[in-house]
């Protein structure tokens, strides 16, 4: 027997160009299945033992001990140790409602209108199994977040990239709102195939949130070409100076074709636990449902009581205010080094990323890159450079575009403030050191 049939099992082993003995389904060849994914060249195991870690978005700093105590409580009752309905906990559905109905405009049914999911990737996996049939093209803003093109692909539809575009290398004081939508490319990307479109505001990685004005021009074309709207609104906690966060299900006619994505992970600090939501009207959130009701049955119940006790402490301890307030003074921090090394980065106007144009590092002609970075974007390079010799890890962002307009992404890396002070300062001072790179 030929050896080619042997699959490798070592950890961030591609499965590119190899057959096994029983072969694997003709989907894990789509969507980039196959390759070694971005987070696992920028992992611990890869980069030095000192590196500081601002590439992945999580936190180093745990949830609030009241939404920890959530958890303790749960894990005592026998109840709350076992399976949940399908639909979440009816106390979690309940909390969801009264957090949510005021920024919707409407009193959201908690039976009818909401369910929990594994994560909010898993609710939109939820979403893409309901409604794609194969060969429906899914449009989705460039950059975009990485899980999207798989869960596609895995559900026979057709990605189609609109990409935002970035503000000019020779703009001093960019912002995530500089990078705009070309309505005219958008328009031309929708067919008759054309099933959905993913509205992710604010945005990862760029931090941008989206206009009223924006949306309501993708809502217009929603409505005319009869599109299902996923919108992703994960981090509707963290948007800065008062820049409003419009909820396009909220605007006319958006509503009955909106499903609304949430997650706890980003709402309290806990992106460990796997707890998410789909809020939308009973005939979009039926079929999500069923979906999701064969993926996971249920989502993990003690943490579903932890994230209701968050939701149902929030107000009375004014945690959303403050965290938003935290989160801001890390943002300010973290790009007050960006201004002392003098290169372009997009002040963000939401999420807990700043994107920041590399392309000034000069890399040594006879510098040693793992093969890792062959056939990649050169801010691959760059990244790589920075972790390997500058000591912090941040993630390239040409990794979130499509092979036609990788190039758009070549110039950014995306690093996050999710991180206590003393990791930003000292991140900060370190990044300090590429001014001998330029």
């Amino acid at each position: 027997m030929s050896n080619s049939n042997h699959i490798s099992t070592a950890p961030g082993a591609a499965l590119n160009g190899l057959n096994s003995v029983i072969p694997f389904s003709s989907r894990l060849r789509t969507g980039r299945a196959l390759e070694v994914d971005v987070w696992s060249i920028f992992n611990a195991l890869n980069l030095p033992s000192d590196c500081i870690n601002l590439g992945q978005g999580y936190m180093n700093f745990p949830p609030p001990e009241w939404v920890k105590d959530g958890v303790r409580v749960a894990i005592s009752n026998v109840t709350t140790n076992h399976y949940s309905h399908p639909k979440g906990t009816p106390r979690l559905r309940r909390a969801l409602s009264t957090h949510y109905s005021s920024t919707f405009g409407r009193t959201l049914n908690p039976e009818t209108e909401i369910i929990v999911s594994s994560g909010a990737n898993e609710g939109e996996y939820a979403t893409f199994v309901a409604f794609l049939e194969e060969g429906d093209e899914v449009i989705m803003f460039e950059p975009f977040f990485d899980q999207y093109l798989p869960s596609i692909t895995f559900n026979n539809g057709v990605p189609v990239y609109v990409p935002l575009h970035p503000p000019s290398p020779d703009m001093v004081r960019a912002t995530s709102n500089d990078w705009t939508i070309d309505f005219d490319e958008l328009h031309r990307a929708i067919t008759p195939r054309t099933k959905m479109i993913i509205v992710n505001t604010p945005h990862n990685p760029i931090g941008k949130v989206f206009t009223r004005t924006e949306l309501e021009r993708i809502a217009e074309l929603a409505r005319r070409h009869n599109l299902l709207v996923l919108a992703d609104e994960v981090y509707d906690c963290i948007v800065f100076d008062q820049k409003e966060h419009v909820r396009i299900a909220t605007l006319p006619g958006m509503w009955e074709r909106t499903i609304t994505v949430g997650s706890a992970g980003k709402s309290f600090a806990c992106t460990g636990w796997r707890v998410g939501w789909l809020i939308g009207p009973q005939d979009l959130i039926t079929p999500a449902l069923a979906a999701n009701t064969r993926i996971v049955f249920c989502s993990n119940t003690p943490m579903q009581e932890a994230a209701a006790t968050g939701f149902e402490n929030a107000k009375e301890k004014g945690f959303f205010e403050q965290q938003l307030k935290e989160y801001q003074e890390r943002r300010d921090v973290f790009c007050s080094y960006l201004d002392k090394l003098g290169w372009q980065y997009s002040f963000p106007d939401g999420t807990y990323f700043v994107l920041v144009d590399v392309s000034k590092i000069k890399i040594p002609n006879d510098y040693s890159f793992p093969s890792s970075m062959d056939g990649r974007g050169k801010d691959f390079r760059y990244a790589w450079f920075i972790a390997q010799e500058i000591g912090v890890s941040s993630i390239p962002v040409s990794e979130f575009y499509c092979a036609e307009h990788m190039r758009i992404g070549e110039r950014f890396a995306r690093f996050a403030f999710c991180k206590d002070l003393e990791t930003l300062h000292k991140a900060g001072q370190r990044l300090q050191k590429l001014k001998d790179y330029c």
